[in-house]
């Protein structure tokens, strides 16, 4: 048996020659030699024999560790956890384990929500316009900005569903939400569905998606820097609006783009028109308050919004501390693909854009409101096992989220052109040009 090792699937297949027991291998006599099992993990050391179990609560990987100590020799048999195995366990299992009430709609609560958000909107307009002062500004148009992202959140839920079972209320309510801020509803709704429905997908995936490397290598220096080089990214969401993502065709608001079925393009027309009477309005007040009033009541707000979304969708599938999976092909499952997305911590922020940061489950079942979120979140967790991956702590402000951002830019560039399971590669050259250019 010391040839052997448990294999990713729990059999057993010969241990590689490089990483064979000596055939006089330097470890202690036999009387002081043992197991000892640190978190399910057995490990062999220095004492003497006890019996130990092996415990899998989730795929790993066997990983032989040879550790040296005095003139001896430590071998350890750690299970290292490979987030892209299949997981134990199926959508039903994270079903069931989710309380009843949490799948319940509450159209009145939710349109509590809106009702909050849009005084909260209006009060915050009018004070900063009374006042009229170059202190003030700036910390309306934080303020603002972060309203604005709030009201595309509750949009968000309208195009789940989760914001009622009324599909007419749904609807009304996210074009007034979404066009208030120049979001196409339906257009965006139907690519928000591609989304979710494709999660994880290399190429079928709708938004964030990473980029196979023939794609990225035929990407001109400007196309790059737009897509890795902070701000840029961040100002991202309407260019997507207007033309998608790299490697793909189409506009959210053109109903013959191929983001569309035939029987959807009415639904975009409409979304188109809502569009357009609401930058008509804008134009209008323009003229009648004047550029500057409306540069700091409007568009700088709007920026603010921009840069949240893109913050928080970019964040919900990059940055974490190890490199997760993307799939293609036979590899990829719905599950599968859900569960390469990251929950986040922002701090007082989370009450303001209704839980968005708790995305996994979100992901999995957007169809749960989000004033459920939490709660099902923390049922799922002892299902989810490791595959849930616990967010790093907030202080009031999520400012530690910008490390985790231009970490991921620096680092997380393309994937490769083959193979079904795939991690994101660094481009060297990318990363010192963009050194060389601070």
């Amino acid at each position: 048996m010391a040839s052997l090792v448990l294999s990713e699937c729990c059999g057993l297949r010969p241990l590689p020659a490089s990483m064979r027991f000596r055939s006089k291998p330097r470890l202690p006599a036999a009387p002081h030699l043992s197991f000892v099992s640190g978190g399910g993990r057995p490990i062999l050391s220095a004492g003497f024999l006890r019996d130990w179990a092996l415990r899998v609560s989730a795929p790993a990987r066997p990983v032989i560790v040879e550790q040296k100590e005095g003139e001896g020799v430590i071998w350890a048999l750690k299970e290292e956890f490979d987030p892209g195995m299949p997981p134990p366990f199926g959508l039903a299992e994270i079903r069931a384990a989710i309380p009843k009430h949490c799948w319940v709609k509450n159209p009145w609560r939710s349109m509590s929500y809106v009702v909050r958000d849009i005084a909260v909107v209006f009060g915050l307009a009018a004070t900063a316009a009374v006042i009229n002062n170059w202190i003030v500004w700036p910390l309306y148009w934080a303020a603002q900005g972060t309203m604005f992202w709030a009201l595309f959140v509750l949009g968000h839920d309208c195009g789940h569903g989760s914001f009622s079972n009324n599909l007419k209320l749904n609807s009304v309510v996210g074009h007034i939400l979404h066009s208030s801020i120049l979001v196409p509803y339906h257009g965006w709704r139907i690519s928000h569905r591609t989304h979710h429905q494709n999660h994880g997908h290399v190429e079928k995936d709708e938004s964030w998606h990473p980029l196979p490397e023939n794609i990225y290598r035929r990407l001109d220096s400007i196309t790059r820097m737009l897509r890795f080089a902070l701000p840029f990214p961040m100002l991202a969401f309407p260019i997507y609006l207007w033309g998608r993502s790299p490697g793909k065709s189409g506009s959210h608001f053109n109903p013959e783009s191929d983001l569309f079925v035939p029987n959807e393009r009415k639904d975009v027309i409409t979304s188109t028109a809502c569009w357009i009477a609401m930058a008509s309005l804008l134009a209008g007040l323009t003229w009648l308050m004047g550029p500057l009033k409306m540069f700091q009541l409007y568009a700088v707000p709007y920026g603010v919004f921009v840069m949240w979304l893109d913050l928080v969708t970019y964040l919900h599938h990059h940055g974490h501390e190890e490199k997760l999976p993307w799939y293609r092909g036979k590899e990829w499952t719905y599950l599968r693909g859900g569960l390469t997305t990251l929950d986040r911590d922002y701090g007082w922020i989370n009450n303001i854009h209704h839980d968005i940061g708790t995305h996994v489950i979100h992901h999995l079942f957007p169809q749960i409101p989000h004033y459920h979120l939490v709660e099902a979140t923390m049922a799922a967790k002892p299902v989810l096992g490791k595959y849930f991956r616990e967010p790093d702590k907030s202080g009031p402000l999520p400012l530690h989220l910008f490390h985790d951002l231009s970490k991921s830019l620096k680092q997380d560039h393309f994937v490769s052109d083959s193979g079904d399971i795939v991690y994101y590669e660094k481009d060297p050259e990318l990363s010192s040009s963009s050194h060389k250019s601070k």
